[in-house]
């Protein structure tokens, strides 16, 4: 039980140059009929058999990853406040071997973290050689909140000439160079945004408030920031349209359905690992001989009284 390719394809964004405009997408769409529901089950039901499916096959497309010790995945999650980054990282990645499976979640940068480029921090997290990278916000925060707000681009004390109104298109240049190199040097990119419509946000912030046990993850900042919904809306139309290269594309989910959305990048991120065709390793024939003598020597030996 997979969510077939022809589902996945629509969700990818074209290379650079493209316009992207986020109001053509629908937040709540549930890729009918894969999640369609049938008579003995509910959409919610069958998206979370369909994530359970992916889940076991990442499990085993890991292992093959770690063997195989040629490769290295860097999964990206951005969104609006409440989009579900979070629940993605928690739902979708629990079936993988934490001890090759790093998250980070990235905050308001430290002292240190401005004395440096932009990108200086994340390079300090990406995953080695078989492992897996998830960032819970990412370098793209820096054309994003940063271009929301500009005043943050203050405690970057930038020279003259780094600043000014080209800042954008040269950072947006920066990340796709960034990535290159990556890719290049064997890091798989998945970027995912997370589609959330306001209203759909509305609620998960009502919800917050209304349940005791859910009251910890809201922030009064959430709400002020609502207050710039069209400008983050239009930060990342442009992000999106200049950033989702061949070699690290954007996948824009629709999130307003939770489960429907974890399926749907748990789907993706088997999609993207499995095209790489990893085996385990084959053992050489000198290898083959040690293999046999070892075998050998543990037949031989008499079990323990």
């Amino acid at each position: 039980m997979t969510v077939k390719p022809r589902l996945l394809a629509p969700l990818c964004i074209a290379p650079p140059g493209r316009r992207v405009r986020l109001k053509t997408r629908d937040p709540a769409d549930v890729l009918a009929p894969e999640f369609v529901a049938s008579p003995g089950a509910t959409t919610k039901q069958r998206a979370v058999q369909l994530l359970e499916a992916s889940r076991e096959k990442l499990g085993k497309v890991q292992e093959l990853l770690w063997a195989s010790d040629a490769y290295s995945v860097l999964v990206v999650f951005q969104g609006m406040d409440t989009a579900g980054k979070d629940g993605m990282v928690k739902h979708v990645m629990s079936g993988m071997n934490p001890s090759a499976c790093e998250a980070h979640a990235f905050k308001e940068p430290t002292a240190e973290e401005l004395s440096h480029n932009f990108l200086w921090r994340y390079w300090q997290r990406l995953p080695g050689r078989g492992r897996i990278g998830i960032f819970n916000r990412s370098y793209y925060e820096d054309v994003l909140i940063a271009r929301v707000h500009p005043k943050l681009l203050d405690a970057e004390r930038l020279p003259p000439r780094a600043a000014g109104a080209a800042i954008w298109q040269r950072r947006f240049e920066d990340i796709n160079a960034f990535e290159r190199h990556l890719t290049r040097s064997g890091t798989v990119i998945v970027k995912f945004f997370l589609h959330l419509s306001r209203t759909e946000q509305k609620n998960r912030l009502l919800a917050r408030l209304d349940d005791p046990r859910k009251r910890w993850k809201f922030s009064p900042a959430d709400v002020s920031e609502r207050e710039h919904w069209n400008d983050y809306a239009r930060a990342y139309e442009a992000m999106l349209g200049a950033t989702s290269t061949r070699e690290a594309p954007w996948y824009v989910i629709p999130a307003d359905h939770k489960h429907v959305a974890r399926a749907v990048v748990a789907a993706i991120l088997c999609e993207r690992i499995e095209a790489l065709g990893l085996r385990y390793p084959a053992v050489s024939a000198a290898g083959e001989r040690l293999l046999a003598a070892a075998r050998r020597r543990l037949r031989a030996r008499a079990p323990p009284r």
